[in-house]
């Protein structure tokens, strides 16, 4: 197997030659004489040839030496400006951030906030993906997301930022035809309107103030992957659905819809910041998870 270049010897051996000396060296590096006299006998050893001849007085550079000083200053430069370069970047907010959220949160409440983001970072570039679905952060490169849930364990970083209540609603005319239930263990017997990613999607778990538990699996002629999408059906009186409010609290302040079963809810979900584990994080992924947190934590204290 072939073996990578000694990058620290180059590197030592490039600022012995700037400096003309091994101690100027060491203490530029904050080393100690020895480790940098190592370095260098490393590295003659690995090319099997002098690059210093050294006297008590003088250090002057072999043949070897001045052809391979050009190839080394060169790699120390480069290294010096790759690591100011990524220094910079985590120091101040600039380059992409690759965001996911979910789709219809995303449209209603994230993308509207962005410019104002963009105008205050404007050397920040966003890349936000909408996707109900579970989307792997760590496989897929994302530096951070939103999720709406009850989170289970994992090896993200998770940050709570506000409840995302979730109701369950119909359209009146629906209620009219047939009736509306008052126990969830009704809805049984009713037309529902299924959402795929649910953390349960095939089973609605409800419990009320008394603690009471009770667990229906909903049957009806429509199941969609977006929250969303059921609202066209649910306004034409096609069945009752449980959403979470984002989605449903226009239609129902406006009346075209009502919340059902008011004494038992859902387990409520939560917004979560969520991030791939690790860090110090680039300061561009810092400023936008700030800015996320701030915006919903405070928008969710007006509301309440």
């Amino acid at each position: 197997m072939a073996r990578l270049p000694d990058f620290e010897g180059l590197a030592i051996f490039a600022k012995v030659v700037e400096l003309r000396s091994f101690a100027g060296a060491a203490s530029e590096l904050s080393l100690s004489r020895a480790t940098v006299s190592k370095a260098v006998t490393r590295l003659e050893q690995r090319l099997g040839a002098r690059l210093f001849n050294r006297t008590s007085r003088r250090l002057a550079l072999t043949d070897a030496g001045q052809k391979l000083s050009e190839h080394a200053a060169r790699l120390l430069a480069d290294g010096e400006a790759a690591e100011n370069e990524a220094l910079a970047q985590s120091v101040a907010p600039r380059g992409l951030v690759r965001l996911a959220v979910p789709m219809t949160f995303g449209v209603k409440a994230v993308a509207s906030i962005l410019p104002a983001f963009l105008a205050q970072f404007p050397d920040v570039a966003i890349d936000l993906h909408l996707s109900d679905a579970m989307v792997d952060l760590i496989g897929e490169g994302f530096d951070l997301g939103l999720r709406i849930a009850s989170l289970p364990d994992s090896s993200l970083i998770a940050r709570r930022l506000c409840a995302m209540p979730r109701y369950t609603v119909a359209a009146p005319a629906y209620l009219k035809r047939h009736g509306k239930p008052t126990h969830p263990m009704h809805l049984a017997q009713h037309r529902c309107l299924g959402y795929a990613y649910l953390s349960t999607p095939d089973i609605w778990h409800y419990t009320n103030s008394k603690g009471e538990q009770a667990s229906v699996r909903p049957a009806g002629p429509l199941r969609v992957n977006n929250g969303e999408a059921l609202m066209p059906a649910l306004l034409a009186g096609l069945g009752i659905a449980d959403l979470p409010e984002f989605i449903v609290a226009d239609a129902v302040a406006s009346g075209e819809i009502e919340v059902i079963l008011k004494d038992w809810k859902q387990t409520e979900g939560a917004l979560h910041l969520v991030m791939p584990p690790g860090g110090p994080r680039p300061a561009r992924v810092e400023v936008l998870a700030d800015f996320l947190a701030r915006h919903f934590g405070k928008a969710k204290k007006r509301s309440s």
